[in-house]
């Protein structure tokens, strides 16, 4: 099992996917600005807490899920602590109150954003974009797929490979800057919930011969 931090973990995000990893067998470390809120939802999960830099330090995996607003701020605090540690960010560039519609920032993604945060040297990954949170935050199946962008090919397999635990299947889509799609499509399902009256659209991808068996 995995020493995983989730940075941002008392969001509607980030405490979902401490759920699944700390149902997974994982340990799990909640990271946030707030002691108080931290240490609420890891006696929740049953996860420790700490702040944001010191949750990120010696750690194999450490997932960022905080608005794209903090995602900058996130990113440069726990910078020095991650070592070679996969940094899995989540960030979706969403631009209220047009959060229907898609905005990509001037980088061509939140992902090319976290990798000028983090420097060339980081074990990046992005991934969770289009999972509804509070599924995520509940025991049931999730019929939905994860897609995973890196230009780190063994970093990607680990967030691909993590998924199954968590009742997912994870799925490789390339590289980073792949990322732009997956970020756009959460505008698009938002507006399906909307519309359609659903409640947490997904995506699933039909006829991969050689894809990983769904959960």
């Amino acid at each position: 099992m995995a020493a995983i931090a989730v940075i941002g973990g008392t969001g509607a995000l980030g405490k979902g996917i401490a759920r699944r990893l700390v149902k997974a067998g994982h340990r799990v470390t909640i990271g946030s600005r707030s002691a108080d809120k931290a240490r609420a939802t890891s006696e929740e999960l049953g996860a420790d807490y700490a702040e944001n830099a010191d949750a990120a330090r010696n750690k194999d995996i450490v997932i960022v899920a905080v608005p794209h607003g903090s995602q900058g701020d996130t990113l440069r605090q726990i910078a020095g602590a991650i070592g070679t540690a996969v940094v899995v960010d989540t960030t979706v560039p969403l631009v209220p109150p047009k959060v229907m519609r898609v905005q990509l920032p001037a980088e061509g993604s939140a992902a090319m954003q976290a990798r000028e945060h983090l420097g060339p040297d980081a074990r990046l990954v992005t991934a969770f974009h289009n999972v509804s949170a509070h599924h995520l935050d509940s025991d049931h199946a999730i019929e939905c797929d994860v897609l995973v962008f890196s230009d780190d090919v063994e970093a990607r397999q680990v967030v691909v490979d993590l998924c199954p635990g968590m009742g997912l299947r994870g799925l490789s889509g390339g590289a980073l800057a792949n990322s732009a799609a997956a970020e756009a499509l959460t505008s698009i399902l938002i507006y399906m919930n909307k519309t359609y009256k659903a409640d947490g659209a997904g995506i699933r991808f039909t006829n991969l011969a050689a894809a990983p068996q769904m959960p």
